[in-house]
């Protein structure tokens, strides 16, 4: 007795699930061709508590979808669909919560037809060759680029080598390379223009007057003066002048360690020496230069 009870409460269940008098699906129009399209329409008879269902098809495509518009107290869901393979195709049932009841809509039929073409009356044409498309910037962009940068490339070399080159060579100064008893003597020249004892500038004055005969010494024997102590050049020119290699005095040595000795004083001891005494040095300076030569060797073939 229990088991007919349950099978027909599940009968009865079972019957109320599938009839669905508050949902109901419709479409336009049940036949189709391809690619036309066709509203299918779901609506319930409530306004509450409702759940629709998320359309999924096979075979046919949703073009759309419009709001859920409610009226007459009625919900309605509009879709918008079409198919694009010819062929029979079945909208499913939908599943409808209304108030947590599942309602289901009744399954729908979509016929989609191709298109007749009637071929007689289509005129026939030759087929075409592959048209090329026409070129544009893209093209040749990358050819471009190329050629951009070989011509930086060489527009530099050019610039560096050829123009920078010869401004080089324009803006390089063209003096000659005077002699060592010249060079001297402008110096000393120069040495005067600055006025430098004239402005206390004293030690200054005697570092670059020493500087100017150590010069000399070196150009002119072709010794090393300008790394060698006072007393070691005194030295040196006193054994060139015994061994008669150099054309000088042993006054003209004398005076020059003087020199060398009033310079050492103002530089190392802080002397002041008087004006008289500073162009007095300077004349030194100058006769020193003048009376310090090299002996130049006369040959027996020369003196015959």
């Amino acid at each position: 007795m229990k088991m007919r009870l349950c099978y027909i409460l599940l009968l009865l269940s079972s019957f109320a699930f599938g009839q669905n008098p508050k949902v109901k699906a419709q479409v336009e129009t049940s036949n189709i061709r391809i690619g036309e399209q066709f509203s299918y329409r779901i609506s319930v008879n409530e306004t509450e508590n409702v759940i629709l269902p998320k359309l999924e098809l096979q075979g046919l495509e949703i073009i759309d979808s419009a709001k859920v518009d409610t009226l007459d107290n009625r919900l309605i869901q509009k879709y918008i669909i079409t198919g694009f393979d010819s062929g029979a195709y079945y909208i499913p049932q939908q599943q409808v919560f209304i108030r947590n009841q599942a309602y289901l809509t009744d399954s729908l039929l979509i016929n989609v037809a191709t298109v007749a073409v009637d071929t007689t009356k289509i005129k026939k044409f030759p087929i075409k060759l592959i048209k090329e498309e026409p070129y544009v910037f893209d093209d040749f962009k990358n050819y471009i680029y190329i050629l951009f940068i070989a011509l930086l490339i060489i527009g530099f070399w050019i610039y560096w080598f050829v123009i920078r080159k010869r401004k080089m060579e324009e803006d390089a100064p063209t003096y000659r390379l005077l002699a060592p008893y010249e060079e001297a003597m402008v110096k000393l020249n120069e040495l005067d223009d600055k006025l430098l004892w004239q402005n206390n500038k004293v030690k200054e004055y005697y570092s670059e007057l020493t500087e100017i005969i150590r010069n000399y010494i070196e150009r002119e024997l072709k010794v090393p003066a300008l790394e060698k102590t006072s007393d070691e050049i005194l030295e040196m020119l006193s054994d060139f002048n015994e061994a008669e290699t150099i054309a000088t005095t042993k006054e003209n040595i004398l005076k020059l360690k003087e020199l060398f000795k009033e310079a050492d004083l103002v530089k190392f001891a802080k002397s002041k020496p008087l004006a008289p005494e500073i162009e007095e040095d300077r004349k030194d300076a100058e006769e020193i230069i003048h009376n310090l030569k090299p002996k130049v060797k006369v040959n027996d073939d020369e003196l015959e």
